[in-house]
């Protein structure tokens, strides 16, 4: 059985001390007349903020002042944000540019280990280049964007704070404050004075590749923690120091109702009603607003199919109206070229929605040339144009860019310093969320042999998650974190100053002669849990944990089999289904991505040299965890709730454990409503498919990375390549020297069968980049001589060269050729005798599909 719920858990859709509550169903009392909207929305669903500071008329003078000596030119240039790869300081200068952003992976001069007073020069060449008049322009500063999103976590060297998801289960406001403080600090010490944080997303679907950027599923704990983080970087609202040389501009991120796409897909749908969107999805903007955020991150996703980059109910009407925001809004990553009739290089249709800045990397300058010709043809209105420039300049003049006052910029001692450090690892003890604990095995007694097994427990890049260092947390080593600790560095540290011993096995081997006493170890540390992953690259499409692979469940029930009690320390970014790891495991701790400080895990899991307590658990679920794996929508207030472990769910140390040591460790993929697509590749491959080249007698080469070849000759290479967003795609290059394949591929058997037998296709989005002239066939693989191949040639030969097109095939083709779809090793395979170049992406199969596909083989 699962644990007996000990307290009481009420969740409702709405902040009361924001919205009001009501119950779902019922009306929202009008707060104004006139308030339905010819979009179709009502603003009755919001409630009336004032703006976060009354009207300055100072201020807005001076900003006229500005204006009225501004060319247009310059106008749309402050509209514009390029990264810093593709732009230089002249270019600042020329087209008088407001801004620039560094992206997940940028460094100045291309350079990872980049220095503190690297990155304090290059934003001293552009702030010079932004007040250079000597073409006649206006002097106007350039702010500079960062993705700090848990610490400056670009930098080499910086403070990892736990990702937000722990911070979640911190349940203290306080502490994230003072996170706010110490990131705006070691930000500041780089000249960078805008962060693209906090996150303010209420996630409903944990397959969500960015749940580990949300707080919690409860918006309650989202507000407090977005005011709470949004005045640790900018400073309490009306204090002196408030945007000044400490601080940084904050962003409230992303508007809005990214956290509530079907599915959990990244940049989705989501269909919810407008008061649900408010109360739920909008709760972290209706403190963080009040509380003076300067910037609105506008979000990839659509509502009720209607992009928010070009959404003016919500960014116009509701957003800078209704909730008085007088900040400016800036797109996301090429966020604009979504919108209907739009493309990266010109998009009017945003700018008259209410975006007021582009984030536009790489192809910055056709999209200004365009802006600006549509501004002089009024397709965007002078008035819209000015409103979009006066908010910029209100930021940067509230901020005090153009005073360029920054005490800390360059200064020794605050990249990384002990006390950030010590805030760190003080929320990783108090994000540590203890859900089993039989015969209250933890806190350990330090004085013992510890036996420490898994590839996350000494593994920064695995503990820190993605958004470290680079974009996707991949590719950093043990030299890419210097003063960090990992989580088995600090169980050494806790052991050995109590006079035991730990010792580091991945694979859970040893012998006697392991420990200095000769002695078997008396405990195991199981430290594990998922890869580095950031946005839609991490979307799964089941919450099983390893599924298809248990190699991390088989090393803990090698080290149970021999008698050693274990301890689990998982490491993820959301709830996974975990039954059989938690049947397999005397104790298990959620540690979710806990950043650089790893010895704050040990502080918990350790008693002292004396025996006593150090630190209590003290973690709180953010997110309920799952029973089943298709109980992907899990939240308290839906129908059927019934998780393994509610919201808020955390046992202390001396609590009772009550969980079943049985749990049903067989979970069917099946959703409401039937079978779900099975995704091979969206983005990335998808557990448990890996992406690989296969060449007869050759190694099987891993593409790991945007690029792979075979041989020395690079006879096959595999590019990762844009379709409809970043690196969604993958580009097969066949030189044609010899035959051979790409594929999709998995360690372990896969049981395919249901597909099969539910009428399936497999479904792919494919381009022919070159006319094909050679054989090419699909194949699936099952075994030891067991390969099924569908020749695609002549269909392919029918599509246009260079274009996006779908392309399905029947399983049914598959099986008559021989399939075996109960033990299926690739599930996906390209084979080419010739040259040939093809990209594909989204390879799926899905259900009731083949009916309708390109390729059929009936009866």
């Amino acid at each position: 059985m699962k644990y007996k719920k000990r307290f009481s858990l009420s969740l409702m859709l709405c902040v009361s001390a924001l919205v009001g509550c009501q119950p779902q169903g019922e009306e929202v009392p009008a707060k104004e007349d006139n308030s339905q909207i010819s979009s179709g929305g009502s603003l009755e669903n919001w409630p009336l903020l004032e703006p976060a500071f009354p009207r300055s008329e100072k201020l807005e003078a001076r900003i006229s002042e500005i204006m009225s000596r501004m060319s247009l030119e310059e106008k749309v240039g402050q509209m514009i944000q390029a990264e810093i790869r593709h732009v230089t300081p002249e270019d600042v200068k020329k087209y008088h540019l407001g801004s620039v952003l560094n992206g997940g992976g940028a460094f100045p001069n291309n350079d990872k280990f980049a220095t503190p007073q690297d990155w304090l020069a290059l934003s001293d060449a552009f702030f010079k280049a932004s007040m250079d008049t000597s073409d006649g322009g206006v002097a106007i500063p350039l702010i500079w964007g960062s993705d700090a999103v848990h610490g400056h976590n670009n930098v080499i060297g910086a403070t990892l704070f736990p990702h937000n998801i722990g911070l979640g289960a911190a349940r203290d406001a306080e502490l994230i404050e003072r996170i706010g403080r110490a990131t705006a600090r070691e930000v500041a010490v780089t000249g960078i004075d805008w962060t693209f944080a906090p996150t303010v997303a209420v996630v409903r679907d944990d397959r969500w590749g960015r749940t580990y950027e949300s707080y919690s599923e409860d918006p309650a704990v989202v507000a407090d923690y977005a005011e709470a983080m949004v005045k640790g970087l900018q400073g309490a609202k009306g204090d002196a120091g408030f945007l000044r040389g400490e601080n940084l501009v904050a962003t409230a991120k992303h508007f809005v109702g990214d956290g509530g796409t079907a599915r959990g897909i990244d940049r989705g749908d989501n269909a919810v009603p407008e008061k649900e969107l408010a109360e739920v999805h909008a709760a972290g903007y209706l403190t963080a607003l009040p509380a003076g955020v300067q910037t609105v991150m506008a979000s990839f996703n659509s509502w009720n199919g209607e992009k928010l980059h070009g959404h003016k109910y919500l960014l116009t009407d509701v957003l800078k109206e209704r909730l008085g925001f007088d900040g400016f809004v800036v797109g996301d990553w090429n966020g604009h070229s979504f919108v209907p009739g739009c493309t990266l290089e010109s998009c009017a249709a945003a700018i008259n929605a209410g975006l007021d800045m582009f984030m536009v990397p790489a192809d910055w300058k056709a999209l200004y040339n365009n802006t600006l010709a549509q501004a002089k043809s009024g397709e965007i209105p002078t008035e819209r144009l000015d409103d979009a420039v006066r908010r910029i300049l209100r930021v940067k003049l509230r901020a005090g860019l153009f005073e360029r006052n920054m005490p800390l910029a360059g200064k020794a001692g605050i990249l990384g310093n002990a006390e950030h450090r010590a805030i760190a690892r003080e929320a990783v003890r108090k994000s540590l969320v203890l859900m089993k604990n039989n015969d209250q095995l933890l806190p350990l007694a330090a004085k013992q042999n510890v036996l420490v097994v898994g590839d996350g427990a000494d593994n920064l890049s695995k503990q820190s998650g993605g958004w470290t260092i680079s974009w996707q947390g991949t590719g950093n080593t043990r030299e890419d974190f210097p003063g960090a600790t990992s989580i088995f560095e600090g169980i050494v540290a806790a052991v050995k100053g109590a006079g035991g011993e730990a010792i580091l096995s991945e694979d859970g081997s040893f012998n006697h002669a392991s420990f200095a006493n000769g002695k078997a170890p008396q405990v195991a540390i199981a430290i594990y849990g998922e890869e580095p992953y950031a946005e839609w690259h991490g979307d799964i499409t089941n919450l099983e944990y390893q599924r298809g692979n248990k190699k991390d469940l088989a090393l803990l029930k090698k080290l149970r089999d021999q008698g050693i009690p274990v301890v689990s320390v998982f490491l993820s970014g959301r709830p996974l289904w975990v039954n059989s790891e938690l049947n397999a495991s005397d104790a298990f701790v959620a540690a979710w991505l806990p950043g650089s400080e790893g010895a704050g895990v040990a502080d918990v899991l350790f008693r002292d040299a004396k025996g006593e307590i150090r630190y209590d658990f003290i973690g709180k679920l953010p997110f309920s965890w799952p029973m089943y794996t298709n109980q992907t929508v899990l939240n308290p207030y839906h129908e059927h709730y019934d998780p393994l472990f509610a919201l808020g769910y955390g046992l202390s140390a001396s609590e009772e454990s009550l969980v079943s040591n049985d749990l049903p460790e067989t979970s069917e993929n099946m959703a409401v409503g039937g079978l779900e697509d099975a995704w091979l590749l969206v983005s990335r491959p998808r557990a448990p498919w890996v992406l690989n080249i296969a060449e007869d007698g050759a190694e099987v080469v891993p593409v790991n990375g945007n690029r792979a070849a075979s041989g020395e000759d690079n006879n096959i290479v595999v590019t990762s390549i844009d379709m409809s967003s970043q690196e969604d795609a993958r580009l097969f290059e066949w030189k044609g020297l010899r035959p051979g394949a790409v594929q999709l591929s998995a360690e372990y058997m896969q049981n395919l069968g249901v597909y099969l037998e539910e009428g399936s296709a497999l479904s792919l989005n494919i381009r022919i980049d070159q006319e094909l002239r050679k054989p090419l066939q699909a194949a699936v693989t099952c075994g030891e001589g067991c390969i099924a191949r569908v020749p695609l040639q002549s269909t392919l030969k029918s599509m246009p060269l260079n274009d996006w097109t779908r392309l399905s095939v029947d399983l049914q083709c598959f099986a008559k050729a021989g399939a075996d779809f109960s033990k299926v090793f690739s599930a996906f395979r390209l084979e080419s005798e010739g040259a040939a170049a093809i990209a594909v992406a989204n390879v799926r199969l899905v259900p009731d599909a083949a009916v309708s596909a390109d390729i059929r083989c009936d009866g």
